[in-house]
């Protein structure tokens, strides 16, 4: 697990966007809510069976989860600023730094990280 949440990865890019400028992007963009802004992000490629594959394929997800170190600011105040974060699997990428899942979109700000884990191991992150 720690290698995961703090070993190396493929490097992958995010907004390049100020906190300040992402807040306002946010609230221009989602006037209604259901974003949060986050930093120092992992994009984890879930290792899964076929079967769960489609069982994901049901619901228009993806064997997708994003992992966040640095809460800039959640629209729902569910996370405090700094707290970290896991995702529901992925619904839709957009924009290259969207990451939507079904109830949330998750702007992804600065350097990410992209690697790969069993289900079993990022269900041990709290």
């Amino acid at each position: 697990m720690t290698d995961l949440l703090y070993g190396p990865g493929q490097h992958m890019a995010g907004s390049d966007m100020s906190n300040e400028d992402a807040m306002t992007y946010a609230r221009n963009s989602f006037p209604f809510g259901n974003y949060c802004i986050v930093r120092d992000w992992i994009w984890i490629d879930l290792d899964v069976t076929d079967e769960q594959r489609s069982e994901l394929a049901k619901t228009r997800r993806h064997p997708v989860i994003l992992f966040a170190h640095g809460v800039v600011i959640d629209s729902e105040r569910r996370w405090d600023i700094g707290d970290f974060v896991r995702t529901s699997p992925l619904h839709i990428f957009e924009e290259g730094f969207h990451f939507k899942t079904r109830h949330t979109v998750y702007l992804l700000l600065g350097a990410g990280t992209r690697k790969q884990a069993s289900a079993e191991t990022v269900a041990r992150i709290f």
